[in-house]
């Protein structure tokens, strides 16, 4: 299992407690403290690209993108992939979709999501309720969706929550952070974004548990897919 980081406050989080319980031994590489991406995927059962606050295609910003792009189209089809934020976003922006920075109406915190109905049959999503919270902290979005692509949520503010091409999911939202992480972000960005942050901070300790349980059988269920 290879874990790129992308942004020093973006890490792996929950998803290294969940691969822990089952026996998953992950390789992270630290893009952004310039720890090389790997040329291919070759050696590894699956690939998750995490968040990070530039654009799919800012290299001159994030000079390990391309790389990290390259990477994503060699595994893609080969092994399963979660692009989470930024991931997610590289998935889309990679296969003929588009990502647009500070578009619409920002998401932090705690959020309801909507299952959409294409949603019943993807196997990581099968039996999930028609909503579900989950964590947000976003500007950018994907603001149209590769031909390709299965829309499988979508909130208030941005249509393109979670998508599926062939075994490669991409998330806007963050299944692997904690209220831990969330009591770390910074309450004058969060009100300069229209937020109160005592409330954000209250959501996610309020929802702790439901979150858990929710993103770690959707995540369990993307790990048991690893050969």
């Amino acid at each position: 299992m290879l874990i790129i980081e992308n942004d020093a406050e973006s890490g792996p989080g929950l998803l290294l407690d969940w691969m822990d319980a089952r026996g998953i031994t992950p390789v992270v590489v630290r893009a952004w403290d310039g720890e090389p991406v790997p040329a291919n995927i070759d050696g590894h059962a699956a690939l998750v690209l995490l968040g990070g606050g530039m654009l799919p295609d800012e290299d001159e910003r994030s000079p390990w993108l391309p790389a990290e792009r390259a990477l994503l189209r060699d595994a893609h089809g080969r092994v399963p992939v979660l692009g989470i934020c930024l991931g997610g976003q590289m998935l889309a922006h990679e296969f003929g979709g588009e990502v647009r920075g500070k578009y619409g109406l920002p998401e932090k915190g705690v959020t309801s999501l909507t299952v959409l109905p294409a949603a019943a049959d993807d196997v990581l999503l099968a039996g999930l309720p028609s909503s579900v919270w989950a964590v947000e902290s976003h500007q950018d979005q994907i603001t149209r969706l590769p031909e390709e692509a299965v829309l499988l949520m979508s909130s208030e503010r941005c249509p393109n929550q979670m998508l599926r091409i062939g075994q490669s999911w991409g998330v806007q939202f963050h299944p692997e952070v904690t209220a831990t992480r969330v009591r770390r972000w910074n309450p004058d960005r969060l009100r300069a974004l229209g937020f109160d942050p005592g409330a954000v901070v209250a959501d996610a300790e309020r929802y702790a548990a439901e979150l858990d349980k929710t993103w770690s059988t959707v995540v369990g269920r993307f790990l048991s897919l690893v050969g």
